[in-house]
C-alpha cells in the first residue's frame, strides 16, 4: 500500500512537477500527513508481525497449517508446504498473546501461545509431532509446553496404575494392592493439581494460565478446582488483556462460578437454618427500623420488589387482595424494596395502596438480597409462624391456595 502511494506521487511529479509546486501549502501539508499516517500504519503492522519457522523431519512436501484458537472454534491463518529439507516458515500478526494450533493434521498439532514480534522456532518429527517437540523464541509457547508435558506425564502415571488394577483383579493380594494403588493414584492427582495451581499463581499475567485453568484429567474433571486461584488469574488477565476473548471468557466463567458457589451456600444455609431464616432489619418510609423476626407468630410473605419494576407492579394488586382476605387471620407481608430512589418508592406505595410493612435502605437492600439469594424480582418466601420457610416464589393462584390451606 505504501509503495503504491509513493509511485503515484512520483508519476505525478514527472508529469506535472510545476503544477505540484503551485499547490497550496494546505494541500501539501495534507499529503505529508497522509504519507506519515501510512508509514505509521505500515510500521505498526510490522511491529505486530510474528514468524513461526522450524524443521519437521519426515514431513517433506506436506502442508503445515496455522490456525488461531478462538474460545469455541478455530480460524485458519496461513499454510505453507514443508520443503525438501523439512523446513517451513509462516508469518502472522498478533497485537496480544494469542493461542494458535500448528497442524499437520487434525490428530497431529502443537498448541502455541504467540505474542507480537516473536520469532518462534519449532522442531519436531512428524511421527511424534504432538507429543515430542522443541520450541523456543516464545515465552508463552514454552509455558504451554511445560503445562502439556506435565499433564502428559501425569496421565501416563495414572494409566499405568489403572492397568495394574485391571491386571491384578482376582489376585489374592489385590485388595491390599488396590489400597496402596488408590493412595498413589490420589497422590499423583494432587501433585498435578498443586503443580497447575502453583503455575497459575506464579504466572497470573500470562495467558498460559488460561490453559492451566481449563486443563482436565482423563475423567474430564478440572485439574484446578480452587476458585481463589481462578479469581486471581481472571482478574489479572482481564486487567492486562481486556480485548482478549479468552481472558474475557475466563473472567465471566469465574464470576458465574463464584455466583453459583455463593448461591449454593445461601441455599444450604436456608435449608439448614429454615427455622431461623436470615434476619432483615430495614427502615420503613418513616425511618422506623423493622425486623423480620418481630413478625414471628404470624404467617409472613417476604416479598422482594422494586417500584420501577413492571412485574412487581403487576403483582401488587394480587397481594392487596390476599392481604385484605387474610390479614385478620394472622397473615402479614414484609415487602423489601431494592430501589434507590425514595420518592419513587413512597409514591408507588401510595399509588398501589400497599398497607403492609414496606422496608428498604434505598441502596438496593443488598444485604437482604444476598442473604436470600435473590436473583430476580419480584421474588418471595413464605414463612410460617416460627419463621421457618414453607415455600418460595409463589404466584397469585399458588399463593391463594397455600394461604387458603393454612387459614382454613
Amino acid at each position: 500500500m505504501l509503495f503504491s502511494v509513493i509511485v503515484i506521487f512520483r508519476v505525478r511529479e514527472n508529469v506535472n512537477f510545476t503544477g505540484f509546486n503551485k499547490m497550496s501549502m494546505n494541500v501539501k501539508r495534507f499529503l505529508i500527513i497522509a504519507v506519515a499516517a501510512i508509514l505509521l500504519l505500515n510500521g505498526c503492522q510490522k511491529n505486530n508481525q510474528f514468524t513461526i519457522s522450524g524443521k519437521i523431519t519426515h514431513a517433506e512436501g506436506e502442508t503445515i497449517f496455522l490456525e488461531e484458537l478462538l474460545v469455541s472454534s478455530t480460524v485458519p491463518v496461513d499454510s505453507v508446504k514443508i520443503n525438501k529439507n523439512g523446513e517451513f516458515k509462516i508469518k502472522g500478526q498478533a497485537s496480544i498473546p494469542t493461542f494458535y494450533m500448528l497442524k499437520l493434521s487434525d490428530q497431529k498439532f502443537i498448541t502455541l501461545l504467540v505474542d507480537s514480534t516473536e520469532n518462534v522456532t519449532v522442531e519436531a518429527d512428524a511421527a511424534n509431532f504432538s507429543r515430542e517437540y522443541y520450541v523456543e523464541g516464545s515465552v508463552g509457547s514454552v509455558l504451554v509446553k511445560e503445562l502439556n508435558d506435565q499433564l502428559k506425564t501425569t496421565s501416563e502415571k495414572l494409566d499405568s496404575l489403572e492397568s495394574l488394577n485391571t491386571l491384578y483383579q482376582g489376585n489374592p493380594d489385590y485388595p491390599d494392592l488396590k489400597v496402596k494403588w488408590d493412595e498413589e493414584y490420589n497422590s499423583i492427582l494432587q501433585e498435578q493439581t498443586d503443580f497447575s495451581t502453583n503455575f497459575v499463581m506464579n504466572n497470573p499475567f500470562s495467558m498460559a494460565s488460561v490453559l492451566a485453568l481449563y486443563q482436565k484429567f482423563g475423567d474430564q474433571s478440572y485439574v484446578v478446582k480452587d476458585l481463589q486461584t481462578m479469581r486471581v488469574a481472571a482478574s489479572a488477565l482481564n486487567s492486562v488483556f481486556p480485548n482478549s476473548a479468552h481472558a474475557n471468557a475466563l473472567y465471566e466463567n469465574t464470576l458465574q462460578l463464584l455466583r453459583d458457589e455463593k448461591n449454593a451456600q445461601v441455599q444450604k444455609f436456608i435449608q439448614e437454618q429454615g427455622q431461623n431464616s436470615p434476619e432483615i432489619i430495614l427502615p420503613d418510609p418513616n425511618g422506623n427500623e423493622i425486623a423480620l423476626s418481630s413478625l414471628q407468630g404470624k404467617v409472613v410473605l417476604l416479598q422482594f420488589w422494586s417500584a420501577l419494576d413492571r412485574g412487581s407492579r403487576i403483582i401488587n394488586p394480587v397481594l392487596v387482595e390476599m392481604y385484605q382476605k387474610y390479614k385478620n387471620k394472622g397473615f402479614e407481608i414484609y415487602q423489601v424494596s431494592v430501589d434507590e430512589n425514595r420518592i419513587e418508592w413512597v409514591d408507588i406505595i401510595d399509588q398501589d395502596k400497599l398497607s403492609w410493612i414496606n422496608v428498604g435502605d434505598m441502596e438496593g437492600s443488598a444485604h437482604a438480597v444476598q442473604s436470600y439469594n435473590i436473583q430476580t424480582i419480584p421474588y418471595n418466601y413464605l414463612l410460617d409462624k416460627d419463621g421457618s420457610i414453607i415455600t418460595q416464589n409463589l404466584k397469585g393462584p399458588g399463593l391463594n391456595k397455600v394461604l387458603a390451606d393454612i387459614f382454613k
